[in-house]
């Protein structure tokens, strides 16, 4: 069954405009696999320099990010950006990666002003049972930079490691 979020509001908590806003439905398979579907506004930003594939510093571009929380406070953190490009990262906790640039299957569309993305993810790599969840969304150069989130985080800037506070599923 397919669970839906919409990012529809920045990182601390303030509304966004309709056409701003991010769908992503995600789902596990009768394996356990996790399967993620994107919906998101294409902002035009500069693509990664790199081929289409696993991207260590997506979170620089524009992307729209998963994060699902397990036992204990590990978690899974999926990164997708609108080029090919995808990074996925296990933590043990906030900042505390244990697996960077896991492998996933990823495939992206653009259809005019939207891009979507689909993705599958092993189960050996998905926290289960997934306890907590959040998304996010970042577009924009400089001082345009927007950081948004499907629920907004406390603090002085934005600060997507606080799992802890993350919605319960």
């Amino acid at each position: 069954m397919w669970n839906r979020l919409e990012i529809a509001e920045t990182w601390d908590g303030q509304p966004i405009a309709q056409a701003e806003r991010v769908q992503i439905a995600y789902q596990q398979t009768d394996t356990g696999d996790l399967e993620i579907e994107i919906d998101a506004p294409l902002h035009g930003d500069l693509a990664p320099t790199a081929d289409p594939g696993p991207f260590w510093g997506l979170w620089e571009f524009e992307v729209v990010e998963l994060f699902l929380v397990g036992p204990g406070g590990r978690y899974l953190e999926a990164e997708f950006g609108p080029h090919g490009h995808h990074l996925v990262l296990q933590l043990s906790g906030p900042r505390q990666i244990v697996a960077r640039e896991l492998p996933a299957q990823y495939g992206v569309e653009t259809h005019g002003a939207r891009w979507r993305g689909h993705a599958r993810i092993e189960a050996v790599h998905v926290p289960s049972p997934i306890e907590r969840i959040n998304a996010f969304a970042i577009h924009g150069v400089d001082e345009s930079r927007r950081y948004l989130a499907y629920s907004a985080l406390p603090g002085p800037a934005p600060d997507f490691h606080q799992p802890h506070r993350f919605p319960s599923v």
